[in-house]
């Protein structure tokens, strides 16, 4: 069984490394908060003392951070992901961040002799906790052939192309996630203002065609938001405007995403933006209409 290092233990990267040790595998793990894995180091998780030294232990790396400048962090430096690869490891990055970001990354692992794979996830805490998560893959295809049963684990993995174009499908998706978010919340307050009881036009609004799995979930949540923040305002105004530049370097039209960029820059000067998605309700609801 390969043995795996694990960088980052947010609230996706938590539950997706105790999947990784319930299914047996030996987990090498690093977070800059060591205080949020101790649980995990009781069911066998050992710790390293940064991100390199995960590397060193490991020959499948993965990588769960929130952003372009937190994947530099613990991926570049004497002390970085990129120091402790060796000829032969993968290392599989699982971030949502610019798929030119994640090409200049898969070079560098490469000139080590090591392959990079950008696998991002479809889904919150939820669908990591059981296990349900889709995953987009770019990078090598032996590569992903070699860790799939690690990718499974989590979910259902799919070969998406090249290094970068598993995170511009991930990119892609998320436009789809603002866009019904928002329009979900919008016609919830629309109703509502209108005299229409909120948990009948949830209840009725999910269940009619326009109800996706995203909107079932989080529809229940539009006034009581979960205690954890599975996916905040703030992660989604990143992935939007990650997307609204590789539109705008492929030359391609995207309104759905320029309104939601606009809306979430509101949101968050609203002080919003570390709230659940599901806050977008609340956001809409003190704007002036």
């Amino acid at each position: 069984m390969q043995t795996i290092g694990f960088v980052g233990f947010g609230s996706m990267g938590h539950p997706m490394a105790q999947r990784l040790l319930e299914a047996g595998y030996p987990v090498y793990g690093y977070n800059r908060t060591k205080e949020k894995v101790s649980d995990l180091q009781k069911q066998g998780l050992k710790w390293c003392d940064s991100p390199r030294r995960v590397a060193e232990a490991a020959d499948v790396v993965i990588s769960m951070v929130s952003d372009d400048n937190a994947l530099e962090a613990v991926a570049t430096g004497d002390d970085g992901i990129l120091k402790g690869l060796a000829e032969g490891n993968i290392y599989v990055d699982m971030s949502t961040v610019s798929p030119d970001t994640s090409r200049r990354f898969a070079k560098q692992v490469a000139a080590r002799g090591a392959k990079m794979l950008d696998a991002p996830v479809s889904g919150s805490v939820p669908q990591a906790e059981k296990g349900i998560l889709t995953i987009v893959v770019g990078g090598d295809r032996g590569a992903f052939d070699e860790v799939t049963p690690i990718l499974e684990t989590w979910g259902t993995p799919h070969y998406i192309g090249s290094n970068g174009q598993g995170e511009l499908l991930k990119l892609a998706i998320n436009i789809s996630l603002a866009a019904q978010m928002l329009a979900f919340s919008e016609g919830v307050l629309l109703a509502e203002r209108g005299g229409i009881d909120h948990e009948t036009a949830v209840d009725v609004m999910a269940g009619s065609a326009i109800g996706s799995p995203l909107l079932k979930a989080r529809g229940q949540l539009l006034q009581e938001l979960p205690e954890q923040n599975w996916f905040t305002l703030d992660l989604l105004h990143k992935d939007i405007r990650l997307a609204l530049d590789s539109g705008r370097k492929l030359g391609t039209p995207l309104p759905s995403a320029h309104a939601s960029d606009e809306t979430l820059a509101k949101a968050h000067e609203a002080g919003h933006g570390q709230f659940d998605i599901a806050a977008a309700f609340k956001a809409l609801s003190e704007m002036p209409g």
